[in-house]
């Protein structure tokens, strides 16, 4: 018997996704319920997004409450929660001032504007970027622009002009793309998509030292990365190494759509200006909501000393399964942002498939890993239920 809700779905959405077969209906914590009452061990939270788990009550509550209140107004005005959240999103981040946008890749498009209109007031000259291989910073033209990955920027060609691409933690290959030209450098320090690749502190010392000395500003984007997920709310503390731009999303709204891009003050007083940048429901009462509860409740509950806790064990038994299976080449990442990568002989994304079948949900990146971006609330008696599980199709 077809499932209605998948039946309306594939007849009338455009299909740019090749989902699963299965229709989601609730969650609570760590799993997820399908509309058949099927359980699902939740390793994917989203795209690394629902950090606090499903049904987090504190966070429902705030959200009705303010639903009840008032869910938009335009930018023309101020309301109660936006500053507060701007205000408490600047404190963890390190940063100064903060736009908000609906997702990533809004939030990386601002970023790029940012550092070109930076460059225009400053009178450099400057309009060139610098993008690593294998990254992804979303899908609008801006940020595909920028993403290193050949089959997403293909199609869609010509992009915006001026991007050069060199080697994650390659910085000779870095040096050897800047010019009188480059105004900035953008990367994530753990990349995500393109394969959970973590940067060396040399790499990431060594940009912020580039870009000192040329003028150069470093975005940093961790859409993905970000808010606790590396053991750190975001990954550029763990390494000391602070951008003049950075971009977030996903986890900080916990799944209510809300990104953001934040800057130093220097570059906020010399880059946008009123009328060059906007967002209609960007920064609306229900999402600053929903970023301010978010934080309160990470701080409170420490997730973060969690995530520092729970991560040597995720580390620990990922690693057995590289020890026990052939197929399994290495296990990549930091935190609660892992990946296992597989030999060409098992194809990726038939363990993906056997994993939905088996109640587990995970992640493929690029074509051999899979990515393990669980919420941050997981325990050790789920990560050994997902060991289990992977055990079982890995033993098949």
């Amino acid at each position: 018997m077809v499932n209605s809700n998948i039946q309306a779905a594939e007849e009338n959405l455009i299909h740019v996704y090749n989902r699963f077969p299965i229709a989601l209906d609730h969650g609570e914590g760590m799993y997820l319920y399908d509309t058949e009452g099927r359980e699902y061990l939740d390793f994917a939270a989203g795209f690394a997004v629902v950090g606090l788990g499903y049904n987090c009550r504190e966070l429902n509550d705030a959200l009705k409450a303010q639903i009840d209140r008032l869910y938009h107004t335009s930018n023309l005005y101020y309301h109660e929660s936006c500053g507060e959240a701007a205000q408490e999103l600047n404190r963890i981040s390190g940063m100064d001032r903060v736009f908000f946008t609906n997702s990533g890749g809004e939030a990386n498009e601002g970023a790029l504007k940012a550092a070109r209109r930076y460059a225009y007031t400053k009178q450099t000259g400057r309009y060139e970027f610098i993008a690593m291989e294998n990254s992804f910073h979303g899908r609008t033209f801006g940020a595909v622009s920028v993403t290193g990955h050949e089959e997403y920027r293909e199609p869609f060609e010509p992009l915006v002009p001026g991007v050069r691409f060199a080697k994650f933690n390659d910085l000779d290959s870095v040096k050897a793309l800047v010019n009188e030209k480059t105004c900035a450098i953008i990367l994530e320090p753990l990349q995500g998509e393109g394969g959970i690749n973590l940067a060396t502190p040399e790499f990431m010392e060594g940009i912020r030292k580039i870009c000192d000395e040329n003028g150069i500003l470093m975005i940093c984007d961790e859409v993905q990365c970000g808010m606790g997920r590396t053991g750190s709310m975001f990954a550029w503390q763990k390494f000391g190494v602070k951008p003049d731009i950075m971009t977030m999303a996903k986890a900080i709204g916990n799944g209510i759509p809300v990104g953001a891009f934040a800057m130093t003050e220097e570059v906020a007083q010399f880059s946008l200006k009123p009328g060059d940048h906007g967002a209609t429901y960007g920064g609306n009462p229900l999402a600053c909501t929903a970023v301010k509860k978010v934080i309160e409740i990470f701080e409170r509950e420490d997730i973060v000393g969690h995530v520092n806790k729970v991560a040597p064990y995720l580390t620990k038994r990922l690693d057995e399964i590289v020890e026990e299976f052939d197929c399994v080449t290495e296990r990549k990442g930091t935190g609660l942002m892992q990946g296992l990568a597989f030999a060409p002989s098992k194809p990726v994304a038939e363990v993906n498939s056997r994993a939905v079948e088996e109640g587990l949900l995970v992640i493929q990146a690029l074509q051999n890993v899979i990515r393990f971006v669980p919420p941050l609330i997981v325990e050790e008696k789920h990560i050994d239920e997902m060991i289990e599980k992977l055990r079982k199709i890995l033993s098949e």
